[in-house]
């Protein structure tokens, strides 16, 4: 029954196996629609085409695009245990003597929550929940002032590129919307996007995305690094184990916060492996 379905109909199927299991493999659509893994390809090609997913090796994900940014608040209530392991694993790899770039988000307001008061290191940043988090911290924060951006409740603008112009770092922890194979890692507004960027060329070290499983298979509006351009991801458990293969087939370390794996500062990359 399944060969005589036209390709209308196995779109449909395929759609709806996605949004079931969340990824699909060429092999499971074949047996399961009774067509060749060549027409599985070129069905997976003209959904990707379409937008409604995205081809990975020998298979594929869900394309889900975010079409609204959230206010802070409302994306902090989002899987905040999450996000509060997430932080704390991040937080393991900042070394005394570092100096580390921050992104907005409320992911990367975890990593500087986490960091311990008495740590000899200087953070960077124009995330303004995060500094509001260290407020009794001794270690030193510098933030890059700047327009603030209420919905990220960050600074940014030409005034916080131009500092952060004057520094360099040797970590970056980077929040982000969104992550995909194709489209990288994302965030929805341009000024934030420029600022990430910035950080990421003034790094002299490691890139550390920190992000939790819902952000996988995600495109926001602007690209701030390709997947290769970060050396390690800093996720939960509930992060797919096809996503985690994705991924470190390109040379990223993911990192799932909870398991041992996490106190991961012998594994760091080296100062210049960027």
């Amino acid at each position: 029954m399944s060969k005589l379905l036209i390709p209308a109909q196995r779109h449909e199927r395929i759609r709806d196996l996605l949004e079931a299991q969340n990824v699909v493999s060429n092999t499971e659509l074949g047996q399961l629609l009774g067509v060749s893994e060549a027409t599985i390809r070129r069905d997976l090609q003209w959904l990707e085409k379409q937008g409604i997913l995205e081809r990975t090796h020998g298979g594929a994900i869900p394309s889900q695009r975010v079409k609204l940014e959230p206010e802070y608040a409302t994306r902090a209530l989002a899987h905040p245990e999450e996000k509060r392991s997430i932080g704390a694993a991040a937080a393991e790899l900042i070394e005394d003597g570092d100096t580390i770039f921050v992104s907005s988000g409320t992911t990367a307001t975890q990593v500087v929550a986490s960091i311990p008061g008495g740590a000899k290191v200087t953070v960077v940043t124009g995330n303004l929940s995060a500094a509001l988090e260290v407020h009794d911290a001794g270690f030193e924060l510098i933030l890059l002032g700047g327009t603030l951006y209420r919905r990220s409740n960050a600074a940014v603008g030409l005034f916080a590129m131009e500092n952060l112009r004057r520094m360099t770092a040797n970590k970056t922890f980077i929040g982000a919307d969104g992550i995909s194979l194709k489209f990288g890692y994302t965030v929805p507004s341009n000024p934030e996007a420029e600022l990430v960027r910035l950080m990421i060329e003034r790094t002299h070290g490691s890139v550390i995305v920190v992000a939790d499983h819902s952000k996988w298979g995600v495109i926001s509006n602007y690209e701030v690094a390709k997947i290769d351009e970060a050396q390690m991801l800093v996720t939960d458990e509930r992060f797919s184990k096809s996503a985690r293969a994705e991924l470190e087939a390109r040379n990223v370390k993911v990192i799932i916060a909870g398991t041992p794996a996490t106190n991961g500062r012998a594994g760091m990359p080296g100062e210049g492996d960027r």
